[in-house]
């Protein structure tokens, strides 16, 4: 029997990092700003593999899970195909278009570790040809629905609530094209949803649902918050928030030396979380895997670091919280 599994979709990209050796917020005139012109000299330029679907099945992958990838790419992404394939994803769900470039992220990154980006979608256009339709239900664990184009985002939600897949719903980076009536209709029905502090803030805008309200329409909620951690909010009436609603503030893990490139570092933790849920782990150990992952990304140039040993990683665990009470679960993650 097939085992049961993550599905992850989203865009697959070349990341172009850049290294801007100042501040941007220095050369931004306040009482100017609607008439933004700057120019930002930047050290360096690297290409890297990228896209917040490979991220996070990347460390799925590391973690000892065999997510499928359901995507489109280019032609120019065949050997980034052969290199997920053998990093332990499975690509037969990812689509090539011969007559598109794979999408492709721009992004510089200064001495503070704020960042400009911008983004070509190319072959991530045609996202929505593909249908969780075709694929073997009785496979499929979870869903995570992370920025893409947006009408296949608002397919797949539409999918995932007809065909009873559970999912997450991970707007993000898209939460600037999405309209109100897109966000609330991807988050109802969904099974987690998350974004960071800032992206957060625009859905709570766009919707004009506060985070209360938000739980109400989902078992879940997390909020990334950088050097601060995380939160996860729970609907009550679950196992782990049986009384009512329950917050969990799950801290950073420590850097082992400087922090180096922050690009992906959301899609490592988010990797690293889905992992943890589908071994069984609670919510307060899961998150804190996420933070563990999202450091190894922090650590390194581009979004997918060198493969650790998932040994490391929980040694890196319980160097940050310990292996007493639920922390002792982390274990779990080990291969048996």
């Amino acid at each position: 029997m097939t085992a049961r599994r993550i599905v992850v979709t989203g865009s697959v990209a070349y990341d172009y990092l850049m290294t801007f050796p100042g501040k941007f917020l220095d050369l931004v005139v306040p009482d100017r700003m609607d008439r933004l012109s700057v120019s930002f000299l930047v050290d360096s330029m690297r290409k890297v593999r990228g896209g917040v679907a490979p991220n996070i099945a990347y460390t799925l992958a590391i973690l000892g899970l065999k997510p499928l990838l359901m995507a489109t790419a280019g032609v120019d992404a065949l050997d980034y195909s052969r290199w997920l394939a053998e990093q332990g994803v499975d690509t037969s769900g990812l689509h090539i278009c011969d007559d598109l470039y794979t999408a492709s992220f721009f992004v510089s990154t200064d001495e503070s570790q704020n960042q400009i980006a911008t983004f070509y979608s190319g072959a991530m256009a045609r996202a929505a040809t593909l249908s969780f339709r075709d694929l073997s239900l009785s496979a499929v664990s979870l869903a995570v629905i992370a920025p893409n184009d947006p009408d296949a985002m608002a397919k797949y939600a539409k999918e995932c609530r007809e065909l009873h897949i559970a999912y997450v719903y991970d707007p993000s980076q898209q939460v600037a094209r999405l309209s109100g009536s897109d966000l609330l209709a991807g988050l109802r029905g969904a099974a987690l949803l998350i974004a960071n502090e800032y992206e957060f803030g625009v859905i709570e805008k766009k919707t004009g649902l506060s985070e209360a309200e938000m739980l109400e329409q989902v078992p879940a909620l997390i909020v990334t918050r950088g050097s601060e951690g995380s939160t996860i909010a729970l609907q009550g009436g679950q196992p782990e928030a049986p009384a009512g609603a329950t917050t969990f503030r799950i801290p950073p893990a420590s850097l082992r030396g400087p922090a180096v490139d922050p690009t992906g570092v959301g899609d490592a933790f988010r990797g690293g979380l889905l992992a943890a849920r589908h071994h069984g782990l609670p919510w307060e150990v899961a998150g804190r895997v996420g933070s563990v992952a999202a450091v190894y990304t922090l650590e390194a140039l581009g979004p997918q670091p060198p493969r650790y040993a998932i040994a490391d990683f929980v040694n890196r665990y319980r160097e940050n919280f310990g292996c007493e009470g639920p922390h002792a679960r982390v274990r779990e993650l080990l291969p048996r």
